[in-house]
């Protein structure tokens, strides 16, 4: 699973690479780019929940296979439409983007929690999260490669053949033999879901994805921008922060065990909100040789470890809600990344249309953070309490 997963985020690492740099070259504004990209997050939105109630007591093979060829199929039709000056077709396709997603994202999780044992949960959930790192460097090379030695390519016929490269995924999910079941009652079993533990568990996540929802999905266009920073050059600089994410999530366990959840969890964010404020305040510099170094030095602080807390929020909050929960945390928590980035995207085209900078737009991200690190600084501790 993992390794089918893995050609699913190379597709899925590529384009927020550099997809909103290409719509860009095409004529595209900022807020328009917000807008297509927030189709993708409100079709996650609306599928992720029901999806939950349905994947409970099902085999999940059947749910990575869709996912696996869909997300390439769909990204190839994505380029084309863009290629062919088929605009009309974009929301559409970019709505159908999201529900291959979920199909494979929402499942995942669980999947691992099923088909691993206690003393290799934080090792599994870890490298579940790495294989976006892994296709991220991956395709940071790929479109580096493209951009140096053949530059008669575009970012889009980059995109159309890191998009072929996702078939891969399904010969491994052939592969897969292992699936486990955990029967249950017929019917949608409302009650038997703890949704006070849910609640609880949730509350932090929300307010740190409207936070991410503002800046992740257009960080790329703050360095092409400000920096001039075209495809080839934020391939590069995503590339490194992929190695470091990558790196960095492979030790999680062992910093979760030295540190802890209460100090794994806030240390890391916190640093990375501190990266970020310095990020974005280098808006104000780029008249100066050292504004772009300084940037992409914040870049690679706050994205590892920023990164690196989300294996250990999730232990924390899968283990929290216990096991016949697991698979509906699994579901909301995709629908309120997908909710607030869709919510997040329309705000921030909104606020781009009205001229604010980037570096405003990247504050209030700051704020909401350090909100929802300390949240999670309270559920740690009512976890603890519990336990």
């Amino acid at each position: 699973m993992i390794k089918a997963e893995f050609f699913v985020q190379l597709i899925g690492a590529a384009f927020f690479l550099i997809l909103n740099i290409y719509l860009a070259k095409q004529g595209f504004s900022d807020p328009e780019i917000a807008n297509f990209i927030s189709y993708r997050f409100l079709a996650v939105m609306l599928l992720a929940f029901p999806l939950g109630f349905y994947i409970k007591g099902k085999p999940l093979k059947p749910f990575f296979m869709l996912g696996s060829l869909g997300v390439p199929m769909v990204a190839i039709a994505l380029v084309l439409a863009v290629q062919n000056t088929l605009y009309y077709l974009l929301p559409t396709l970019f709505i159908l983007w999201g529900v291959v997603f979920t199909l494979f994202q929402v499942s995942a999780l669980p999947y691992v929690m099923r088909n691993t044992s206690v003393a290799n949960q934080s090792h599994a959930i870890s490298l579940n999260y790495a294989t976006h790192s892994f296709g991220t460097i991956l395709s940071g090379i790929i479109i580096f490669g493209f951009g140096q030695f053949m530059r008669e390519m575009d970012e889009g016929l980059i995109l159309l053949f890191i998009s072929v490269l996702g078939f891969f995924g399904v010969y491994f999910l052939l592969k897969m033999k292992v699936d486990v079941v955990v029967p249950v009652k017929k019917g949608l079993q409302w009650k038997s879901y703890d949704w006070d533990l849910l609640l609880k568990a949730i509350v932090p996540t929300i307010i740190i994805a409207i936070g991410a929802g503002l800046t992740i999905p257009f960080i790329n266009l703050f360095f092409f921008h400000n920096f001039q920073i075209d495809s080839k050059g934020f391939a590069v600089i995503g590339g490194v922060a992929s190695v470091l994410v990558a790196f960095l999530a492979l030790l999680v366990p062992n910093v979760k065990n030295k540190l802890g959840f209460k100090k794994g969890i806030t240390y890391t964010q916190t640093t990375a909100v501190i990266a970020l404020v310095a990020l974005a305040t280098t808006e104000f510099f780029t008249q100066y040789w050292w504004a772009l170094p300084v940037a992409v030095l914040c870049f690679w602080v706050r994205t590892p470890l920023m990164n690196m807390a989300a294996p250990m929020t999730s232990e924390l909050t899968m283990n929290y809600v216990g096991k016949k929960n697991q698979e509906m945390l699994s579901a909301i928590m995709a629908a309120i990344w997908s909710g607030s980035w869709f919510f997040s995207s329309q705000i921030f085209r909104y606020l781009k249309a009205e001229g604010l900078p980037y570096a405003y737009i990247f504050y209030i991200t700051a704020v909401l953070y350090g909100f929802g690190v300390f949240m999670y600084y309270l559920l740690v501790l009512d976890y603890e309490r519990r336990k």
